[in-house]
């Protein structure tokens, strides 16, 4: 049964059917399908278009779907088109005449476009949540971490020694902007289309209004061409899904590379590693590579969709099926990544002494020799160039940098304890900056930030509740 098939003198062509059909993944909908329709019966109830005995029985039928989906025992047919589809003709199994007023004053334009809004609003908060528990696990191995350093760098080069915790933290501060704007996506969404109809509303005495209280909407639409047309909210998502997934690639990256012997600053707990099928020594970061590398599938994802809206007329296109897979998909990758991610961070063992050992090259505190030049009044151009010099010196002549620095009349011994493991670090005091005064500071600045996400994410409209 398809629900226009009265306006067609034939059935559908089974290539045609093959083709449209998006029951095969749009049946992920079926939970916010469900809501909308218990929603929108509400509202035909409210403005009489149904008796109350029959919203009655709507609602009963609607509740057995419920209970068949959730159980497994709901029964798909050939010919439903969509999960749409599916629901009503189930309904109507079930509810017999009464079950054929269910579409009464609704599109399936407007009622995709609510399924999806509500399902976007619910796996959205779920997304943020495990944002904020990989973010806790960063916080808890900073704290962990305590004074122990490793180098810094800059075009992959070695610069300046920093905290383990500032590393992480740094982590963790993008993770703070990505909840940022998965809150904020959701709170812009969170408007009803329902309505709205085809494209034009209803000539029914429909009230939009309720409909959207009942569905803990902000509100309503206020133009019903843009509300059934509308998928910026799609688009919105996938990018925040995708600068996720691209901040998660950093991540991936950098747990490569601590991880191969040439760095060798992290080891990976046995459950979050994987071996080789020909080589018998091997350790392998598969969590951190396909981190690294979904991140192309997400970023994906985004381009096809906004290149697929990009010339679409107003309003409702059957291109607009096309939102839906990748959308599915980047949100449970990008779910997949965090879990696994949040694993492999709350396992991962740090070579503290192999980290310092890079970290106390005489070249690291090299900045603070022209800073305490600085300090003694020379200007810091003269300065750079002058220990840019020594550091010359040092490398071509195979000379020891701590040498070179006691002689030179600008520095002297006093110059040299600048040199010696582990104090370079302990002299970035400004604030944000990657000495232990300052991310003391840190840290408590991020459980506070910590504690305010926690209480947004769990306040987020249609956010499921905790397990």
């Amino acid at each position: 049964m398809t629900l226009w098939e009265g306006r067609l003198g034939q059935g559908m062509a089974d290539e045609v059917a093959d083709f449209t059909v998006s029951l095969p993944f749009d049946r992920m909908l079926a939970t916010d399908d469900l809501v909308g329709s218990r929603a929108h019966v509400r509202g035909l109830a409210k403005a009489g278009i149904v008796t109350d005995e029959e919203a009655v029985t709507l609602l009963a039928a609607l509740d057995r779907v419920d209970e068949e989906l959730t159980s497994g025992r709901f029964v798909f047919q050939p010919d439903d088109e969509d999960v749409h589809t599916a629901v009503e003709r189930r309904v109507t199994e079930l509810a017999g005449d009464t079950g054929a007023k269910l579409h009464t004053g609704r599109s399936r334009n407007d009622q995709v476009a609510t399924d999806l809004r509500l399902w976007c609003r619910r796996n959205l908060a779920l997304v943020a949540r495990e944002v904020v528990t990989l973010q806790e696990v960063l916080l808890r191995r900073a704290v962990e971490a305590g004074d122990a350093y490793l180098p810094g760098y800059t075009h992959l080069q070695r610069a300046q020694p920093v905290l383990l915790a500032h590393h992480l933290l740094a982590h963790g501060w993008a993770l703070a902007r990505d909840v940022d704007r998965l809150v904020a996506t959701v709170e812009r969404l969170n408007v009803s289309p329902l309505g709205a109809g085809a494209l034009a509303g209803s000539s029914l005495p429909l009230d939009p209004d309720f409909v959207a209280e009942e569905l803990g909407f902000l509100g309503r639409f206020d133009n019903s061409l843009d509300a059934v047309s509308d998928r910026d909210f799609v688009a919105e998502s996938l990018f925040d899904l995708a600068l996720l997934g691209v901040h998660f690639s950093r991540m991936g990256e950098e747990l490569v590379l601590w991880s191969s012997e040439e760095f060798g600053f992290a080891v990976f707990d046995d459950a979050y590693a994987t071996g080789s099928s020909m080589l018998p020594q091997k350790k392998n970061p598969d969590v951190a590579e396909l981190s690294r590398g979904k991140a192309g599938r997400l970023v994906g994802h985004l381009t096809g969709w906004l290149v697929t809206v990009k010339g679409l007329p107003l309003s409702y296109n059957r291109d607009l099926q096309e939102d839906k897979e990748p959308l599915f998909d980047s949100v449970a990758q990008v779910r997949g990544a965090l879990r696994a991610l949040a694993g492999v961070y709350a396992t991962v063992t740090w070579d503290i002494e192999r980290m310092q050992q890079a970290a106390d090259s005489a070249g690291g505190a090299a900045v603070d020799l022209a800073e305490l030049l600085v300090v003694r009044g020379m200007p810091f151009r003269q300065a750079h160039a002058l220990v840019a010099g020594l550091v010359r010196d040092s490398i071509e002549r195979h000379v020891p940098l701590a040498e070179l620095v006691e002689a030179h009349p600008e520095l002297g011994e006093g110059a040299v304890r600048l040199l010696e493991p582990g104090v370079a670090v302990t002299r970035r005091t400004t604030p944000g900056g990657a000495g232990p005064s300052a991310v003391a500071e840190q840290v408590q600045r991020f459980i506070r930030r910590l504690g305010v996400d926690r209480t947004r994410v769990a306040t987020l409209p249609g956010a499921p509740p905790a397990d």
